[in-house]
């Protein structure tokens, strides 16, 4: 008897998932029409079903916020899509209809990661509106703090697009340090303080790298780093000397050999790799060639 009742429940199971899952489109219905109404205030000029604010929308879902908002991102791909194949720079519904899409759910992860894409590149390949992708990825980190990947996507943002790499570097390191970050988020933010100036930072960041490592690569190019920092450091010390003898003497020292016969040095200077440090044409300090440091990454 038990086991015919239980054949019985789940007999009735699928038409119950059934009659629940249409239930719930047709719940959508009444909320799909008043969109479309509020996009006919708009015009065809609006092409895009919008409205101003997606925690209107999220009232109005009825408890189907999460199938609405899938609805919207499938509508900011069509509309990119469309603005792409046309090659149009005017997105202008781009950036709402993302932060309709996240507030009707603020963990559609693939709406920040994707959608600060679309929006950060640059005309005709998408918005060219940076601002407005940090944007977006500051409210998805908000809403999901500890997902290092929107940390990454706002990192590259602040690098590749607004220049801004104290921030950049900042968010870097602030990323590696979420559960389950990829150890080169670390280096990022190592070498993006150094390219941004803040040698005092990268140099830190370096040095935890280093002693951290766990292969004989990642230690050897950590090293290779925190020797390329000390040189730079060295060079601008050295320029600046340059610079006073040049004040003083009234010429331009042509090596290091005549600051050292006026006193400006006690011994003769040498990078971390030992090689000797040369004056250049330009009347700067320079690596020689015999030099094992790679100043790359600061450049």
């Amino acid at each position: 008897m038990m086991s015919g009742a239980r054949h019985s429940r789940r007999r009735l199971t699928r038409p119950m998932c059934v009659i629940f899952l249409l239930g719930g489109f047709l719940a959508l219905w009444p909320v799909q029409r008043r969109v479309d109404c509020e996009r006919g205030a708009f015009g065809e000029g609006a092409d895009v079903l919008y409205l101003p604010s997606g925690r209107t929308l999220r009232r109005l879902s009825l408890g189907y916020e999460g199938l609405l908002a899938d609805i919207y991102w499938t509508r900011v791909v069509q509309y990119f899509g469309r603005k792409r194949l046309a090659h149009s720079t005017q997105f202008e519904n781009l950036g709402p209809l993302l932060r309709i899409t996240t507030e009707l759910d603020p963990q559609l992860l693939v709406a920040y990661r994707f959608g600060s894409v679309f929006l950060a590149e640059k005309p005709p390949w998408g918005a060219g509106q940076p601002e407005q992708a940090s944007a977006l990825l500051r409210r998805g980190i908000v809403a999901n703090p500890d997902y290092w990947r929107l940390w990454q996507d706002l990192g590259f943002i602040y690098y590749w697009d607004l220049k801004d790499y104290s921030n950049a570097a900042r968010v870097f390191r602030v990323g590696s340090e979420r559960p389950g970050a990829m150890p080169w988020m670390k280096v990022l933010a190592a070498s993006v303080a150094a390219q941004g100036g803040a040698f005092a930072t990268s140099r830190l960041l370096w040095l935890e790298i280093y002693r951290q490592a766990d292969t004989d690569s990642i230690r050897k190019s950590a090293l290779d780093h925190l020797m390329a920092l000390d040189a730079e450091e060295q060079l601008r010390e050295l320029n600046a000397l340059l610079a006073l003898y040049r004040r003083r003497e009234g010429r331009t020292a042509r090596s290091f050999q005549e600051l050292l016969a006026a006193g400006y040095l006690k011994t003769f200077p040498q990078d971390p790799s030992g090689a000797p440090y040369a004056v250049g044409l330009d009347g700067q300090a320079s690596l020689t060639p015999q030099s094992k440091i790679n100043l790359g990454p600061l450049q």
